[in-house]
């Protein structure tokens, strides 16, 4: 690893500590939503729909309910007219009347055993009149095709009005200038498609839940949820109960990938919890997560480019169609924020952005790592070098023509004041010695992205009590990305103790005011600002009290680096000395709430190497570089991590993993039929960071979580090309595509 650094702020700040819940984790002390048991609780299973679309005619919950241990079954005559979603309120809490993708929830049962629960399912009778399903989102959007949601127009949380029913809920757009004058301007122009498929998370802990179902409407929820605030508004608007009495208990996360912020089962085991009178426990098994959880969306996406013969972009227009599946309930904003900004870190004077989102019969997708971005960048870079190639100009140095600079303004119109494009290209360059000679078949290609952090609202407390411990408390529930651990070094930078003196305590919702939760690359420049801003108060109270004790100014004292004030006469008087003289614990509130987004760009370059075997089209990784410019590490073990997993991920997404959909039906349903990258899979990396101080995070912190998944597959897609001209425009890049298409060019 390459690293360039100018750290302000001592070594507490960009120090590779060990991860506070790490021995907890390792030891199985952790506590996760599989692992919570209550007095009398039950399971839950469900019956799934087998249809991609039918109309429900008959259910009959009879023999179910006469099974022995079996306490309450639901159904949607249940919950008929209720509808959830984390931002759009259109998916109901049990199939309503119709199934709109095949492993939908029909009917729910709560019993004294899993075993129990899962005779009980198959004893539930359901009579259906099958219709022809809609799969193919171009023909969804066909002013033609059957609608799906009739009642869209009336659905909460729409982002724009819908004048009259659509299969598309979502139509976007973003640009600047004047595209079309752009193309007329242009000399060449050069037009593509590119298509990405669904892909699910893989993390290790499937969805899970424990709900109990209080007397005044209200519950108490255990969730592997990382916005439990979120979580609770979604299922108390939805039953329309009130907020405040639900309370979100945190648990630990078993890995995220952004698919662990929707309610999933809650709400199913509230109504089972509400019906019982017992709490209600259900975990998805892994078969249930790829049938019917909520992975990263497919698309296709149509790209123009308007380019001069000296290279330069003039204009670029970008259409994308994402297929949601049946649903649009799992994306927080409601549209997908990531392809706005896949025109990428360059100069263009005419931009055009359309983002549409449509229903069809399939899996309802949602979030996962950077959701939007790599299907836009994946499309946007392979056409990058697609130009370059029509111009027969080198990929990088047409790049370099447009690349944006500090203080340039994005292809959407807005300002990016600090984005150092050209020092992290270079050194990305010469780190994969990219220009180096190469061996027969093989190839190196090369990507950019930029990433700007959404913002955000969190709440911080740290407290010092009079044994002179130091506690920093939030509701903020971590995924696995250990920014317990950062908040702990930023409270021990600021009051200028060891990081070992610091421990964390994670407040339940009852117990601290409302935030936005993990997501978005974001936990450390939210949760990390609040942190700061309860660390330093809790600073001031603390030099307030000791000048009180002592009887000077509080101006004349410093703090002297192990847990104790000192005078300027050399007086010390220790944390806990202080506080028991204040007869009180010393405690430091934060809140940060800023949502702008940037308006600093953290900047990623990955350079791939691969190996291409002409006579199977079989792609082999040979070497990955990924280069940084990004602001202040704070805990570079942690920082490095996220990008090996996120380049890891990334890997995985441009060379095999695809949930696979045939006639409406997941027929991945299992990690054997459903590849994630092994050991075998992941070649030598190369890390190169760039490290400026001028972040919005604390201590000009950018964001790392993201970033590095992004231009994975493109540069594996032009490194494929390069090796033996083969140019992929569908992920994943597999064996078979390679050779239909090495075929094609003969």
């Amino acid at each position: 690893m390459t690293k360039s650094r100018n750290h302000p702020t001592g070594k507490v700040i960009g120090a590779s500590t060990q991860r506070l819940e790490g021995p907890e984790k390792v030891s199985g002390r952790a506590i996760y939503a599989t692992d919570v048991v209550l007095p009398d609780m039950l399971w839950c299973k469900v019956l799934r729909s087998p249809l991609s679309y039918g109309r429900i005619k008959n259910i009959d919950v009879s023999r179910a309910l006469a099974l022995p241990g079996v306490h309450a079954v639901a159904t949607g005559a249940d919950v008929h007219g209720l509808l959830i979603g984390r931002k759009i309120y259109d998916m109901p809490i049990l199939a309503d009347g119709v199934v709109r993708f095949i492993g939908e929830k029909v009917a729910a049962v709560a019993a004294e055993t899993e075993t129990v629960a899962e005779e009980a399912v198959d004893l539930i009778d359901v009579e259906y009149e099958e219709l022809e399903p809609l799969l193919d989102p171009l023909a969804a959007i066909e002013p033609a095709a059957l609608l799906l949601h009739p009642d869209l127009p009336g659905y909460r949380g729409l982002l724009h009005p819908i004048e009259r029913p659509s299969n598309v809920f979502v139509h976007m757009n973003w640009g600047k200038g004047d595209v079309e004058a752009g193309f007329r301007e242009a000399d060449i122009i050069v037009e593509n498609i590119f298509t990405t498929k669904p892909v699910h998370q893989a993390y290790l802990e499937p969805h899970a839940c424990v709900v109990r179902a209080q007397g005044n409407g209200g519950a108490d929820i255990w969730a592997c949820s990382k916005v439990p605030f979120a979580l609770r508004e979604q299922v108390a608007t939805a039953f329309s109960k009130g907020l405040d009495n639900f309370v979100v208990h945190p648990c630990y996360i078993g890995g995220c990938f952004g698919g662990k912020g929707d309610f999933m089962d809650v709400p199913v085991c509230y109504l089972l919890s509400q019906k019982s009178g017992r709490p209600v426990k259900m975990v998805m098994d892994y078969a249930e997560e790829f049938l019917a959880g909520n992975p990263r969306h497919a698309a296709i996406v149509r790209v123009k480019s308007g380019v001069m013969k000296d290279g330069r972009l003039v204009a670029h227009e970008m259409k994308y169609v994402f297929d949601s599946g049946a649903y649009g309930a799992f994306k927080p904003q409601g549209y997908l924020v990531g392809p706005k900004e896949a025109a990428g870190p360059y100069n263009i004077p005419n931009a055009f952005i359309e983002e549409k989102i449509v229903y069809t019969n399939k899996i309802p997708c949602g979030h996962m790592r950077a959701p939007g971005d790599p299907q836009g960048f994946f499309a946007n870079e392979s056409q990058m070098d697609l130009i370059a190639r029509r111009l027969k100009m080198d990929p990088v140095a047409f790049r370099k023509i447009n690349l944006m600079r500090d203080g340039d303004i994005s292809p959407i119109g807005h300002a990016v004041p600090h984005i150092k494009s050209d020092a992290i290209v270079d050194e990305a360059l010469r780190v994969s010695g990219y220009w180096n000679p190469k061996q027969k078949h093989a190839g190196r290609g090369m990507a950019i992205a930029q990433w700007l952090p959404l913002g955000g609202e969190a709440r911080a407390r740290v407290t010092i009590d009079d044994g002179g411990r130091v506690i920093v408390a939030t509701g903020m529930v971590d995924q696995g990305a250990g920014t317990y651990t950062a908040m702990r070094q930023i409270v021990a930078n600021e009051l200028e103790i060891p990081v070992e003196s610091v421990t964390f305590e994670i407040l339940d919702t009852g117990k601290v005011g409302p935030d936005t939760g993990v997501g978005a690359s974001r936990a450390t420049r939210i949760f990390g600002s609040a942190t700061q801003m309860a660390a330093a108060d809790a600073r001031g109270m603390l030099l307030d009290a000791a000048a009180t004790s002592m009887g000077i100014m509080a101006d004349g004292l410093i703090l002297s680096g192990s847990g104790a004030v000192k005078s300027n006469a050399g007086d010390i008087l220790s944390y806990a000395d202080i506080v028991k003289a204040t007869g009180r614990p010393i405690r430091g509130y934060g809140h940060f709430k800023n949502f702008a987004v940037g308006p600093e760009a953290a900047l990623c370059v990955q350079v791939a190497e691969v190996e291409v075997d002409p006579e199977t089209g079989q792609v082999r990784l040979l070497h990955f570089t990924t280069a940084h410019s990004t602001g202040t590490v704070i805990n570079p073990l942690m920082h490095q991590g996220q990008i090996d997993g996120g380049v890891v991920m990334g890997m995985g997404y441009a060379l095999m993993e695809e949930v696979v959909i045939d006639g409406g039906k997941v027929v991945t349903a299992n990690f054997g039929d459903g590849k994630i990258p092994s050991i075998r899979d992941i070649p030598s990396l190369k890390t190169v960071i760039q490290e400026f101080p001028v972040g919005n995070g604390p201590y000009g912190a950018m964001s790392i979580g993201e970033p590095p998944v992004i231009p994975a597959a493109p540069a594996i897609a032009n490194a494929v090309q390069d090796a033996v001209g083969a140019r992929i425009y569908d992920l994943p890049i597999t064996a078979e595509k390679v050779l239909r298409a090495l075929r094609a060019e003969r």
